[in-house]
């Protein structure tokens, strides 16, 4: 999940002020971690202490609450009662990443993602991003070509993975729904060579950059198996000191290299 953390933190200081190329700096004075990050590194606590997601959401969310959470998910992580939203946007997408590095069968990892979606976005295509990206993830960690993730993701979920990102990238906008932005972030990861090849590409859609490298971060990091140290230092160096030991406890007990 290191790859959707770094594709957060690199994407976050574009999500007001997009750009449309892959020409920057990785790291700025400004890059930090986001919701992403923070919900994303719940859901892998959740499933290293075998505890229910909702309960490891609110916990984190609460403990961070200026993280950039959108107002919907706000409202629900400070409410007293818990019932989800019917969201369609990605931010389902955005966090699931864990599900697909640690559990072993497709049917688990729909399953898992589900659950993890639908405590807020309950929306069919809440769940379908959701499932969507922990597959990818999943058939890039078990070693499937891109050609077969491509073709297994497009023929369950419908979304068009054909197009090319010089097609999407001019007339691409800000879009936080999972339909108009999970697809975006697979192609960008189709396109790319390595992680963080696969991160400049999903930033240089414009949009909703943090969220849209962090799905493709994530993707990418299972499918190339390897981030440069730099890389890792860098990312390591902007997050709070208590979400290391739990990045690293789930890498060791899911066996996730980097």
């Amino acid at each position: 999940m290191l790859g959707a953390i770094a594709g957060d933190i690199i994407g976050s200081v574009y999500e007001a002020r997009p750009i449309k190329t892959t020409d920057f700096p990785l790291f700025q004075s400004k890059s930090r971690f986001t919701d992403d990050t923070v919900l994303t590194v719940a859901i892998a606590d959740a499933i290293v202490k075998n505890n229910d997601y909702q309960s490891a959401l609110k916990t984190y969310g609460q403990t961070y609450p200026d993280a950039g959470f959108g107002m919907l998910f706000f409202n629900w992580l400070f409410s007293p009662g818990s019932e989800p939203y019917n969201s369609f946007g990605n931010g389902s997408a955005m966090r699931v990443s864990p599900v697909g590095f640690a559990f072993d069968t497709v049917e688990e990892v729909l399953a898992e993602a589900e659950k993890s979606a639908s405590i807020t976005h309950n929306h069919p295509e809440g769940v379908a991003g959701a499932q969507a990206v922990a597959l990818a993830v999943f058939l890039a960690r078990e070693g499937s070509e891109k050609a077969d993730i491509r073709n297994e993701i497009s023929n369950r979920f419908g979304y068009n993975l054909e197009r090319r990102l010089d097609e999407i990238r001019p007339g691409y906008s800000f879009d936080v729904t999972c339909r108009g932005s999970v697809p975006e972030a697979l192609i960008a990861f189709l396109e790319s060579d390595d992680v963080e090849d696969a991160i400049r590409k999903a930033v240089s859609l414009g949009g909703d950059s943090d969220t849209l490298a962090c799905i493709t971060g994530g993707i990418a990091q299972a499918y190339y198996k390897k981030m440069s140290e730099d890389l890792v230092n860098k990312v390591y160096a902007r997050l709070p000191e208590t979400f290391v030991p739990v990045i690293e406890n789930f890498n060791q007990r899911f066996n996730v290299p980097l």
